[in-house]
């Protein structure tokens, strides 16, 4: 999730989605997907700003490709906040977690009824 300033114009706005997009495919990341949610209220001011606009970049990427993309986000002036999250593969819906039969059975106990 980055929030952008609220006063961006939309070619700044996709400036810096094109820039992060490139950094991260430079570096083996892939972009799944772009969600803009547009201008929004800030609940308190943040470095003197009432608003922001939100976009959210849903990524596949190792450690390599992060890291510089935290940092490239920390420097940006356009960068009010951003939060990177890792969502489990699961979650993700790319996998389902298994449970085998051998750890099933120890942990019901291997009862029989």
């Amino acid at each position: 999730m980055i929030i952008l300033e609220g006063s961006l114009d939309e070619s700044a706005v996709q400036s810096l989605i094109n820039r992060s997009t490139e950094l991260l495919e430079s570096r083996d990341g892939v972009v799944n997907r772009v969600d803009k949610w547009g201008t929004r209220r800030f609940a308190y001011e943040i470095d003197k700003k009432q608003e922001g606009i939100y976009v959210l970049l849903e990524i596949t990427a190792g450690n390599e490709a992060v890291e510089p993309f935290d940092n490239f986000l920390r420097l940006a002036d356009e960068t009010v906040r951003h939060k990177i999250v890792r969502v489990p593969e699961h979650a993700a819906g790319r996998t389902r977690p298994t449970v085998s039969d051998e750890a099933l059975e120890a942990a019901v106990g291997g009862r029989d009824e």
